[in-house]
């Protein structure tokens, strides 16, 4: 096995102010567990005003599955930071921040830094396909799941 750095970037838009969507995206729960497909559980645990232990559990294939993750937040730059502690990721870290695009519009910039154990010894195209996947995924999930429900719980709270 490898160990293979993937390094991928996306762009997610919001139809409320930055301030909005950053308030949203960093009111960690046990609840946000259903913003997610499949058995999953939340803890939370703030250790500080700007951090955070956020555990998952999750069952995939009838498995008990563990992450956790140190969640940094800089309400000043309108960031965060989320770090894996355990987890088939672990040392992985993914950086959110939320830009103004209009008095009632947002975007976030994502860039995540995913490191992954591979088989073998991959190629450089390799790497580059791994990478593009996992932007594919963490994309869709804001696009398909986040974003809507960030939009939905903001215009209709």
């Amino acid at each position: 096995m490898s160990t293979v750095s993937l390094q991928y970037e996306f762009r997610q838009r919001f139809h409320v102010s930055a301030r909005k969507a950053f308030a949203w995206c960093t009111d960690f729960g046990p609840e946000d567990a259903g913003l997610y497909p499949g058995r999953r559980t939340r803890k939370v645990q703030w250790i500080a005003p700007d951090a955070l232990v956020m555990t998952d559990t999750t069952y995939p294939k009838d498995q008990r599955l563990q992450i956790s993750r140190l969640v940094r937040i800089r309400p000043k730059e309108l960031s965060w930071t989320n770090t894996h502690l355990t987890g088939p990721y672990r040392h992985s870290q993914y950086w959110y921040r939320i830009f103004p695009s209009g008095p009632q519009a947002s975007y976030l910039e994502f860039k995540g830094l995913l490191l992954d154990s591979v088989p073998g010894n991959p190629t450089p195209a390799e790497i580059r396909r791994l990478a593009e996947a996992h932007r594919k995924s963490d994309a869709a999930t804001w696009r398909e799941r986040l974003a809507p429900a960030l939009e939905r719980d903001l215009h209709h709270p």
